[in-house]
């Protein structure tokens, strides 16, 4: 049993580190919303593409973060630190929910944007290093990966929390939603940041931070004791590639991507996916703690490693699986009427505009173009020289060279063609929406559990297990930079690299290439490499 004095602290950590994740993940929910409204100016593709990186911008700082409040909670203590990222963190996100559109200031709007989103990488960044380090640096003997799983619980409470507040207004709004409502999630922060610093300043600052400094031991220089000494240096790097960058992949894979996945490439409506993705996180959610007081029994490394190995193993046909139950039009078309590119390889470009300017008109570029904007998946086949075709199942539909034509006659002919297939595909099967008389709720609502189990398995004893790689002069500095390279690189730009990756294939599974190869990496070096630190003296 944890004791009142205990539960207080996690209490106190725990709910201030769920609101900051409520803050951050808003965006990544309503990331179809925000690139309508602030990337208006480029085409849909380019424009949902351009969202992701804005919601990855937060993540690419997320180290720098660690850097700066890192060393910050080593010097003057992780009680003020982590006040200090919350209200950077909360005023940041209530500020996204007042910013005008494209339509009203034109380019501003993209930029400003990612600069609010800088702000809350930032903040993030020096969030959870205190909040694990200050709860970890309470807990007794052999109860670390306990009393810390119950930090990692935040992440997904946050982001049910965020699903929960906007299902809630999309109920209440109706359309108007999409239009001005979505920006009332991101006011809402500014309450629960009143809250969540109301609740930090009863704690006490830790009591390992506290003997430090007293006793003189306290680091005057956390980045250099952690970065520029080879002894230290080595295990953040392994750290890193042999534990952080699988357990981001299989994280962000099992939960965002997922939700991606439902929307954008089997056009479930985002009610409904949304709904069944808070589902998954209230079945799923108690294995935070499941697996952190497992790791106090058989080890951290274990559990972390197998979590990542069985998630690897198992995306592929779980993916299969959503389509299968979430839109089986979609995989009855594919296998009675599949989709093929048949074009000039040469020609072929990747259908991403960063300025808005390109036109694309070659043959290849123009079937793509529409295939891209309807979302349907389809295959490649090189034919040098010819003009590009669209075969789906027995019917030829052509396009043509737009290259020279006057842009009207390019337009007239590329409405036609699009309409030409759009027809071509209704009549094979590809539906522009999932059915949802034909959705089975029970399986797609049990695939996403599992999903979020395996993150479970990966984060719950993270913590625990940085935690004690690192001495505690240094370790809200050295642990919290291998988290964010991990979750802010690797686990943040999952979502942007595996879209691009089925936009540029065609493959609506292409992309889980990315998160299998990582989590892969990590089981490999991870294994060799990185240390079990349950039961091991704890470094100095």
């Amino acid at each position: 049993m944890i004791d009142k004095a205990h539960r207080q602290v996690i209490f106190a950590s725990s709910l201030g580190t769920v609101f900051e994740w409520y803050d951050f993940y808003l965006y990544g929910s309503l990331a179809s919303i925000i690139s309508k409204q602030f990337f208006a100016g480029v085409n849909e593709t380019t424009a949902f593409i351009f969202a992701l990186l804005a919601f990855a911008a937060g993540f690419a700082v997320r180290p720098f973060g660690a850097l700066i409040f890192g060393r910050l909670g080593d010097l003057a203590g992780r009680k003020h630190t982590f006040l200090i990222t919350i209200i950077i963190m909360g005023c940041s996100t209530a500020l996204v929910g007042m910013l005008p559109g494209y339509a009203s200031i034109g380019v501003a709007a993209p930029i400003m944007l990612v600069l609010l989103r800088l702000l809350q990488g930032l903040a993030l960044g020096g969030e959870y290093g205190g909040a694990a380090t200050y709860v970890a640096e309470h807990a007794p003997a052999g109860k670390r990966g306990l009393y810390t799983s119950w930090i990692q619980t935040t992440a997904t409470l946050g982001l049910f929390l965020s699903l929960l507040v906007i299902l809630a207004c999309r109920t209440l709004l109706g359309a108007d939603f999409d239009v001005w409502g979505w920006r009332i999630p991101f006011l809402v922060s500014l309450l629960l940041l009143g809250v969540s610093v109301y609740i930090r300043l009863q704690l006490s600052e830790s009591p390992v931070f506290l003997e430090m400094k007293s006793e003189g031991r306290a680091s005057k220089a956390p980045l250099t004791d952690s970065f520029a000494r080879w002894s230290n240096l080595k295990v953040v790097i392994l750290a890193l590639a042999g534990g952080t960058a699988g357990q981001a992949v299989v994280w962000y894979c099992g939960q965002f991507y997922a939700l991606f996945f439902l929307t954008q490439m089997l056009k479930m409506d985002a009610f409904t996916a949304n709904l069944l993705m808070a589902g998954a996180l209230i079945l799923g959610t108690p294995f935070f703690i499941v697996f952190g007081a497992l790791s106090d029994k058989i080890g951290r490394k274990k559990i972390v490693l197998a979590g990542c190995l069985i998630a690897a193993a198992t995306y592929f046909p779980l993916f299969k699986a959503l389509t299968t139950y979430a839109n089986p039009a979609i995989e009855t078309a594919q296998l009675q009427n599949p989709v093929v590119v048949v074009a000039d390889a040469s020609t072929c470009q990747f259908q991403f505009d960063p300025v808005g300017k390109a036109v694309f008109t070659s043959s290849c570029d123009v079937a793509k173009g529409q295939l891209t904007r309807i979302g349907v998946p389809y295959a490649n086949e090189n034919a040098a020289g010819a003009v590009a075709v669209v075969r789906v199942g027995t019917k030829t539909i052509a396009a043509f060279e737009g290259a020279g034509l006057p842009a009207a006659e390019f337009a007239t002919r590329s409405v036609a063609f699009g309409k030409e297939l759009t027809a071509a595909l209704n009549a094979a099967g590809y539906t522009a929406n999932a059915d949802p008389a034909r959705i089975n709720y029970p399986m797609v609502l049990g695939i996403l559990t599992l999903l979020v189990i395996y993150v479970t398995m990966v984060y719950g004893p993270i913590a625990a297990w940085l935690v004690e790689l690192f001495p505690a002069r240094i370790r809200y500095t050295s642990m919290s930079l291998p988290y964010h390279i991990g979750n802010g690189w690797f686990g943040g730009f999952l979502p942007t690299v595996s879209f691009a990756l089925v936009a540029y294939t065609g493959d609506i599974y292409y992309g889980l290439w990315y998160p299998i190869g990582v989590a892969l990496l990590t089981v490999l070096i991870g294994s060799f490499f990185l240390r079990e630190t349950l039961g091991a003296e704890e470094v100095d």
